[in-house]
Order: C-alpha cells, then sequence, then structure tokens
C-alpha cells in the first residue's frame, strides 16, 4: 500500500473515503464540522447508539455530496482519557477492516488528529499496514476478484511533510518486516524448510548490509552441537545453524545477539503429538522468523548497533534415525542431557546455539521460541512470557512491549524450578512435570547462556492467532520483531 502525506482541511479533502476517529465521551471539533455538513446524521448516529465509538467498533457513512469525501469511516477511539499509541494502532487496523469489507481501495485518514499528531502518525500507519496483510500465496481461485488495497494519504495539520515522511518512511520499513515473519510462519512445512530459512537468510545479506553463514550439518557435527543434530536426525531434511551479522557502529563495540528457534515443523519425534491440530506445528519456527525478519528491520533502519542473529534451525520427525527417549546427548558445552521426551526439542536446539553465541562475547541475549503450552496455559493469547538473568534487560525488554503493543510478563526463574530438571543419569533431562513447564524450560536454557546478560521470550501463546484482530489477521502475527526493534532503538537513543 502506498502512504501519501499532504497538508490539508479534512473537510475540504476529497477522496472515496476519509477515516476519522471519534470518542466514547467525547467530541472533538472535526467530528462537531461532519455532524454539520451532514445535518446532524454522527449526533443521531450517538444518540440511537448505531455507533457510540466505543474501542474496536466502525461506521461507515455515505455523505451524499455533502462533503468531498464520498464516504466517512467512522473509528471508535474509546474514552478520551484512554487514548495510547496503542489504541491509535487498534483503531487503525479496525478502519482497513472495515474498508476491505467495503471493497474501497484508496482512502484518506485524519485519525491520527485525535491524538498527539507526529507520534500518533507512526501509530496510523503501522496498525493500517500491519491491518491490512493478508497470506494468500497458495490461493489460485478468483485472483481477478481478489481485494488489495493501493493507497492511503494522512492529511496533515502544518508543514511537517518532511519530518513525518521520514518516521513513516521508518514505520513501513518495520512493518514490511513484520509481514515477512508472518510469510515465514504461515508457509507450510514442505516449503520453509531448513534450506528455505538459509537461503531467505542469504537473501537478507544481499539485499542489506548483512553478512550471512550457514553451519551445515557436517560443521554441525565437528563442534560437537550434539543437541541441534539429534532433533534433525528423523528428518531428510538436515539441520542447520543461520548466522546474520549486522555491523551498524562498527568499531569494536560487543554486540546483541539474538537467538530464534527454527523448528520447520514439529510432529514430536517419537514422542509424537496428537493428531489433531498437528498442521499448526509449521509455526514452531516462529522465534527463527522474527529474527530473521528483525535483522532485516535493523540494517534497513541502518540502526547504530551491532548485531548478531542465529537460528538453530531443524525439523522433528519420527524416523528409524530418530533420536529417542532414554538418549544421553552431549551437547556443545559439555552438559549432558538425559532425553525424557523428544516433543521438548525446542530448547535443545536452543542450548547449543546458546552456547556458539557466547563466542561473540554478548553486550545482551535474548532469545525467542514458540517453546512451551504451558506458557499458552498461564498467559493465553495476549502476552508472551518473559524470563532472564539481568533485571535490567528483562526491564527493558517490558518497557519495549509496553510502548509498541507486543506485550510481556515476567516469570519467575528461581534456581528451586531447576530441580525438576535433573536427570538421575546425566547432568540435565530434557522435560520434567508439567508444572511450572514454561519455567523449567527457562532454567534449562539459562544453563547455556554463561555470564551472559540473558532474556528468554516464550512465544508460544502469541505467535499465532486463531481469530481475525484488528492489526492482524487470523494466522501468524509476526510477534517479537516489533518488540525487538524497540529494545533496539532504544539502546541506541543518543548514538
Amino acid at each position: 500500500m502506498k502512504i501519501d502525506l499532504i497538508v490539508a482541511q479534512p473537510l475540504k479533502h476529497s477522496t472515496p473515503a476519509l477515516v476519522i476517529g471519534c470518542w466514547e465521551d467525547n467530541r472533538d471539533d472535526l467530528f462537531a464540522q461532519c455532524d454539520a455538513a451532514l445535518n446532524g446524521l454522527l449526533g443521531r448516529l450517538a444518540e440511537n447508539r448505531e455507533f457510540s465509538g466505543k474501542a474496536n467498533s466502525t461506521h461507515l457513512v455515505h455523505t451524499l455530496g455533502k462533503l468531498p469525501a464520498e464516504r466517512l469511516v467512522l473509528v471508535g477511539l474509546g474514552k478520551k482519557a484512554e487514548l495510547n499509541d496503542e489504541r491509535i494502532r487498534q483503531a487503525s487496523g479496525n478502519a482497513v477492516q472495515a474498508l476491505r469489507a467495503a471493497r474501497i481501495a484508496s482512502f484518506s485518514t485524519a485519525l491520527h488528529l485525535a491524538g498527539k499528531e507526529t507520534p500518533a502518525v507512526e501509530a496510523v500507519c503501522e496498525g493500517t499496514l500491519l491491518g491490512s496483510y493478508a497470506f494468500e500465496h497458495y490461493k489460485t481461485k478468483d485472483k481477478e476478484e481478489r481485494f488489495s488495497y493501493e493507497a492511503m494519504t494522512l492529511l496533515l495539520k502544518s508543514d511537517t511533510v518532511n519530518q513525518d515522511r521520514a518516521r513513516v518512511e521508518q514505520t513501513e520499513i518495520i512493518c514490511q518486516a513484520v509481514q515477512l515473519a508472518r510469510d515465514l510462519v504461515s508457509h507450510p512445512g514442505n516449503v520453509a524448510t531448513t534450506g528455505y530459512l538459509a537461503d531467505t537468510a542469504r537473501e537478507l545479506a544481499e539485499r542489506h548490509p548483512l553478512k550471512c553463514s550457514v553451519l551445515e550439518l557436517d560443521e554441525l557435527e565437528k563442534l560437537g552441537m550434539n543437541a541441534l543434530v539429534a532433533v534433525g536426525k528423523g528428518s531428510h531434511e538436515p539441520p542447520r545453524l543461520i548466522v546474520l551479522e549486522y555491523h551498524g557502529a562498527g568499531g569494536k563495540d560487543r554486540p546483541v545477539v539474538l537467538v530464534g528457534k527454527g523448528v520447520t515443523f514439529d510432529s514430536g519425534g517419537i514422542s509424537i503429538k496428537p493428531g489433531a491440530g498437528m498442521e499448526e506445528m509449521k509455526t514452531d519456527m516462529g522465534g527463527g522468523a522474527a529474527v530473521l525478519a528483525t535483522m532485516q528491520a535493523a540494517a534497513g533502519l541502518k540502526l547504530p548497533i551491532n548485531l548478531v542473529g542465529i537460528i538453530p534451525t531443524a525439523e522433528n520427525m519420527p524416523d528409524g534415525k530418530a533420536y529417542k527417549p532414554g538418549d544421553v546427548l552431549t551437547s556443545m558445552s559439555g552438559t549432558t542431557i538425559e532425553i525424557t521426551n523428544t516433543d521438548a526439542e525446542g530448547r535443545l536446539i536452543l542450548c547449543d546455539a546458546l552456547h556458539y553465541a557466547q563466542k561473540y562475547r554478548p553486550a545482551a541475549m535474548v532469545d525467542l521460541a514458540t517453546l512451551t503450552g504451558a506458557c499458552v496455559v498461564a498467559l493465553g493469547h495476549l502476552a508472551s512470557g518473559l524470563m532472564g538473568n539481568d533485571q535490567r534487560l528483562v526491564d527493558a525488554l517490558k518497557r519495549a512491549g509496553e510502548r509498541c503493543g507486543d506485550r510481556v510478563w515476567e516469570l519467575p526463574l528461581w534456581d528451586g524450578y531447576g530441580e525438576a530438571m535433573k536427570s538421575d543419569i546425566a547432568d540435565l533431562k530434557n522435560a520434567g512435570s508439567r508444572d511450572g513447564g514454561s519455567i523449567t524450560a527457562g532454567w534449562f536454557l539459562k544453563q547455556f547462556v554463561g555470564k551472559t546478560r540473558w532474556a528468554h521470550l516464550d512465544i508460544a501463546g502469541t505467535a499465532w492467532s486463531d481469530k481475525a484482530q484488528p492489526c492482524c489477521p487470523k494466522g501468524a502475527t509476526g510477534v517479537g520483531v516489533r518488540l525487538l526493534i524497540e529494545y533496539l532503538r532504544e539502546l541506541t537513543k543518543g548514538k
């Protein structure tokens, strides 16, 4: 979707549709002027409760020539005192859904005028671009009838076009990255293989100032990454370790390292999952997708930071060569691991990747993984689980999540939880009881980060949505990308 910025009065602007924000408990000047031009129609809609301005509500009105805009799209903002950027994002997403339903491809918006205009411009663009996303790659019928957006025009009050255009361009870069992550997660497992992820990383390195290296099976075996290798042994598609480097700060600045779980399909292995819903296990590489997309965004934004993205990737399948419950693996760190459940495979590929990452002497390290169903039980689908060994890093991610709307919730990581992960015959076992399962998995990962400042994001409940949201259709969400970029931007302020 093309985004244009012009200085114009909304009531004098000709457009197929004009989006305006409406309060539940207040009427601003724009609403009053539109109401007057339409002979009190908007007021009557409010009085009849046809449209009250509640959050997540929309209403389309034909102006019948009484305004230059052919239609008004009224978008509820809720109570005025509760307005924030996330409310604006959600309203923008709701607006584009209403426009899609009416098949209006080009429109203008004054929604940002409801808030503080400059920051609201970014929120409006973000909500619009994220809300207009659709994954239709494999649909072959009725292509000529398929709807697509063409252009959105932002109406500005004053001549801040150049300043706002720069903000819009940055928002577009971030949203393109989120769309990449959504695409990767949405592709089926027979397409988005470990090789496909590796090729995607190579393509990103060709288009952006990134350095890419892919460690193949023989290299993983030489390095002693036996945990990663074991998870992929039952598949014809070999495991790989993908590494992307971005040197935005140059010099000897220590990098931030991002590690993303990349299980391209998780059958559970020998501890096979139930058949119902197994098709969604193509999403088990959501963490890896988020890291690839974040690297693209960081390079596109030219962030002044050194960054390394590491994606351990494998397909977890049952086979005569597959690893088994009862096996003992020696990880790259030398720690031995008894396998009690082959469906607890994510922590195995991550433990080798986290140990490998220490070669970069990270200033901080964050991993993202669709790791545990227990996190879904604990937090549902509205927040990602957050754990870590450094409170400053944990707090920085929490603040970033509140600002961008990718919300996280901190879980404890006390040593007492580690009792469940002790093995009778090895140093650790890879799965304990169901009690506190997301935390015991996080504790397991903690054993492989050394003294590095580290945080773990369990995105099992947030990487995929079973129902459409204002800023995301049903399916892949691209969670983690905006959170990480917001965190990295904060780190680089003043540079």
